[in-house]
């Protein structure tokens, strides 16, 4: 069974961030990235599946040059290769050409049995791309699994809501995506690291793709960014004297902001 799993290299949460002052988006080129922490259970899920039938799992992510960590991260994990889509046209693009790029790259590597992906990314956290990426590659989609059954030919999966769970079967080739409750991300272990060093990683253009630059990057866009702020800083907490009535002036506190 062929695999292929998209990941995403987004900006560290703890880490400040800047702004392009051209068009207000995220200068990924001024702040430290690291593969997209709920990407790491779609990967891991590939892995176990891959592990069950004799299949090769292919990373495939999109952005600057330092977004290929995020499948180096990926192949030390185990996943057998990489495609890292690498273009200054795709600089500020949404969730619409992001699905696009996706497309054609998965169009170009081949005809995977399963898409698998994260519930979203860390930074956007839209959770729309793999719907929309589903629609493009004309694939069944089921989001959101918590369990993943892959046999022959089909696929079973649970979905958990706030009151209740429901089991969907479609059939493959299919998109999926994950949520974080679905298993238990690995650690890359020191052969695994050793390894990745020989695993193929291909990069590709959007020429490579047969994409035009207008249909991505700012100029393709269905939104823009109007203004940002930075993160406030911390504000100095309140320290209660415990006078023997501390119990009380910290419920007060706490009732105050609906915390209880």
């Amino acid at each position: 069974m062929n695999i292929v799993v998209c990941v995403k290299y987004v900006p560290d949460a703890q880490a400040e961030r800047g702004f392009d002052d051209s068009d207000l988006t995220t200068n990924r080129e001024s702040v430290e990235g690291l593969l997209s922490e709920l990407d790491e259970y779609a990967i891991e899920e590939a892995l176990k599946i891959a592990e069950g039938s004799e299949g090769e799992v292919t990373v495939v992510t999109i952005g600057p040059e330092r977004a290929a960590d995020a499948v180096k991260k990926a192949l030390q994990m185990g996943a057998d290769k990489g495609v890292h889509v690498s273009d200054p046209a795709i600089k500020g693009s949404d969730a619409w050409a992001t699905s696009l790029i996706l497309a054609h790259t998965i169009n170009k590597i081949g005809s995977p049995d399963l898409v698998l992906t994260g519930m979203s990314s860390t930074d956007g956290s839209m959770a729309v791309v793999p719907a929309m990426l589903a629609e493009r590659l004309g694939l069944p989609q089921i989001t959101l699994v918590s369990e993943l059954t892959v046999t022959e030919g089909s696929v079973q999966a649970r979905r958990d809501g706030d009151v209740a769970s429901e089991t969907i079967v479609g059939t493959l080739p299919a998109v999926v995506s994950v949520t974080d409750q679905i298993n238990e991300p690995r650690y890359p272990s020191f052969k695994g690291i050793m390894a990745a060093k020989k695993k193929p990683v291909e990069t590709w253009s959007l020429a490579d793709l047969g994409i035009d630059a207008g249909q991505v990057g700012a100029a393709g866009a269905y939104t823009e960014v109007i203004a940002v702020t930075k993160r406030p800083p911390r504000a100095q907490g309140e320290i209660v004297a415990d006078d023997g009535d501390g119990g009380t002036k910290l419920a007060a506190f706490l009732a105050a902001r609906k915390f209880i």
